[in-house]
């Protein structure tokens, strides 16, 4: 893949410039204090917006999330990088859209590695030696980096795990290797080693992979609390299959089996939270340690009619139109909250639109570094003055599942191209936020506009051409 940095349109370099320039009047958090921030970003997986209490969900209860919001800032227009797992993730780690990123969908085209999944031969793209991850630009700036859970960047590639990118902890699971996945896995990742768990075979709570995953990031914290860390919590509820050790809180619901399930992985997923939390006030770090949260895509990990039925129990997509793996607002529209005690106002919002790339030019600068050129914006500025806002600018997706489709949004403006050759279709988020009506024909000149941008706005690679 060509660097990304050589290819950069002059339009969009301008842009990106412009939004620099307009918050570098702002000051930043790493000219406050002396220490550099920890930071913790803890990503849920195919978790909708609607499934957390503080985004509207009445029949799960999620504290500890909720807690995160009450002491910090939660976004009302934050969104994923992709609405599927690896391409969201590569963009969160990269800085980069899916128009640019090296892994923009869960199967690669072209490249990447041919392996199998359910007895099934698939290809898959992997990140490679000049994919730099935020990971690695925290590294070379002092920081102690560990990943626990779910990378899912390695395609069936032995040379891209989190190790090789930036980490210098890894526990948890690979694509690569079927026996460390899944809710009660028999094998699991030490850094390089693969480590027995042969009580899993009881499927007790004490090695349920959300209970492994929260007891390796807080012996994390324990073991670096006195240097700065990026710690990255990849838990992999409330993903399919609909599995928990029990049903928790909602064992006398009057539920379905699947439903009490998934409620419940939930629940133990925002007790993890609460644990890292209170695992972080233990060692004193509370006002050095930023915490991120949200989800990696929309709810409904397949679509099957059991699935679709449990998460519009639950409402998950919130008021949004779609699921996982679609481009309207339910596929890629997050839960998203920031918390920082003594820096980011408690309770406070912020309407501005974010979404994934911006994870690391944002993570650079409260390290107190340069900003990195790339495809999002450092949103620090937003953590800090309820005020602040960012210049105009597009926000750009697309995915292979199904189908090659296309969105971007700019302003209130969202178009979506469900198929190649097909026109766009158009909304405005502000009066029109479930994209029920498509206005594109009462808008020729917004399409033209969007129409113009979509023709930069991704490079082909050997994964996607």
């Amino acid at each position: 893949m060509t660097n990304y940095f050589t290819r950069l349109g002059r339009r969009h370099f301008l842009e990106l410039a412009g939004t620099t320039l307009a918050m570098s009047a702002l000051p930043s958090f790493a000219q406050a204090g002396g220490r550099k921030p920890n930071i913790i970003f803890i990503l849920a997986d195919d978790l909708g917006i609607g499934d957390v209490g503080c985004y509207g969900q009445s029949r799960i209860l999620t504290p500890n999330i909720d807690r995160l919001a009450r002491e910090g800032k939660r976004f009302t227009q934050a969104y994923a990088g992709a609405p599927i797992c690896s391409p969201s993730r590569c963009t969160l780690m990269t800085g980069l859209n899916t128009g640019h990123s090296r892994i923009r969908g869960n199967f690669a085209l072209g490249g990447g590695i041919v392996g199998t999944k359910g007895g099934e031969s698939v290809r898959r793209a992997n990140l490679q030696a000049s994919d730099i991850t935020v990971a690695q630009q925290l590294q070379a700036l002092g920081y102690h980096s560990g990943l626990m859970g779910k990378w899912h960047l390695d395609g069936f590639d032995p040379a891209a795990t989190p190790l090789d990118h930036g980490f210098d902890e890894f526990r948890g699971w690979l694509i690569q290797t079927p026996s460390t996945q899944g809710y009660f896995p028999t094998q699991r990742y030490h850094n390089r080693e693969l480590v027995d768990i042969p009580q899993a075979l009881g499927h007790t709570a004490a090695h349920y992979e959300t209970d492994l995953c929260t007891d390796d990031a807080c012996d994390f914290i324990r073991r670096n609390h006195a240097d700065p860390f990026f710690l990255f919590v990849g838990y992999s509820a409330p993903h399919s299959p609909y599995i928990s050790p029990s049903y928790g809180s909602f064992a006398g619901e009057p539920w379905s089996q699947d439903q009490k399930s998934y409620a419940a992985m939930i629940e133990l997923m925002d007790q993890g939270v609460g644990s890292v939390l209170r695992t972080v006030a233990e060692q004193g770090l509370d006002r050095d340690t930023v915490v991120f949260f949200a989800s990696d895509n929309g709810a409904r990990s397949e679509a099957t009619p059991a699935q679709t039925a449990v998460v519009e129990f639950f409402d998950s997509s919130g008021v949004y139109r779609g699921y996982k793996r679609d481009l309207y607002e339910g596929g890629i529209h997050e839960p998203f909250i920031v918390r920082w005690p003594g820096t980011i106002d408690a309770g406070s919002l912020s309407d501005e639109p974010v979404y994934f790339p911006d994870f690391l030019p944002t993570a650079m600068a409260l390290a107190g570094a340069a900003p990195v050129l790339g495809d999002g914006v450092d949103i620090s500025p937003l953590l800090h003055h309820d005020a602040a806002r960012l210049a105009p600018r597009y926000f750009y997706w697309e995915t292979f599942e199904p189908e090659f489709r296309q969105a971007v949004r700019r302003g209130n403006w969202k178009a979506i191209r469900l198929s190649k050759g097909l026109p766009l279709e158009l909304y405005d988020l502000k009066a029109d936020p479930r994209e029920t009506r498509d206005i594109a024909a009462q808008h020729p000149q917004v399409i033209a506009e969007l129409e113009h941008y979509l023709l930069t706005a991704r490079t082909a690679s050997v994964e996607y051409p």
